[in-house]
């Protein structure tokens, strides 16, 4: 049976895989037993996805990024170049810990910018977006903005990656899309066109 995924000829793809059609897997990039990935994903060059590994439709990974088991990433998420994930909160060379890895779930449409580093065991909310650099500690709500190290809250952002800009009754537009969004109670929500 034929593939529907490309993968490079310099790729290694072990058995055991799912791999959904429309995908393509660039060079030197290793997908390991057991992980399963979506439809229409990107993986760049130089790229490691780990057993168990679980990867949602058109999630797009850029070159020099490792995914270890425990991560899971829905639909739509971007993974910057050379981005870092953890999965085992106090790692030791001489101590065997594979029994201790942790969960991490990336959901619905997140992105981590370029060097960011991702401590393992946490959640980063739908539309989150990590900015470049940023040393993740703690979970990140839906469609929040966080920058530094350690990340700490800088705003809110659109599905379409803008910064939001809330009135005095708590509404802002996208000024890409048009969608509007609601914040209260410290979270963001967007609004249907019927909210509108």
């Amino acid at each position: 049976m034929e593939n529907k995924y490309f993968a490079h000829e310099t790729a290694v793809v072990d058995d055991g895989c799912v791999i959904g059609e429309g995908t393509r897997i660039w060079h030197f990039t290793h997908v390991m037993s057991g992980c399963m990935i979506g439809r229409n994903c990107n993986l760049g060059q130089n790229v490691v996805v780990s057993p168990q590994v679980r990867l949602g439709d058109r999630v797009k990974v850029q070159n020099n990024v490792s995914i270890y088991t425990g991560v899971i990433c829905e639909d739509d998420v971007f993974l910057g170049p050379s981005m870092v994930f953890t999965n085992v909160i106090n790692p030791r060379s001489a101590v065997e810990r594979k029994d201790q890895y942790m969960k991490t779930l990336v959901e619905k449409g997140s992105t981590i910018g370029a060097n960011a580093t991702i401590i393992c065991g946490i959640t980063i909310g739908k539309y989150a977006f990590i900015g470049a650099g940023a040393v993740v500690t703690r979970d990140v709500k839906p469609y929040e903005l966080v920058l530094g190290n350690p990340a700490r809250h800088a705003g809110w952002m659109s599905e379409y990656g803008h910064r939001l800009n809330f009135d005095g009754n708590g509404l802002a537009v996208c000024p890409e899309s048009g969608e509007n969004y609601r914040i209260k109670d410290d979270r963001v929500e967007k609004l249907s066109r019927t909210d509108t």
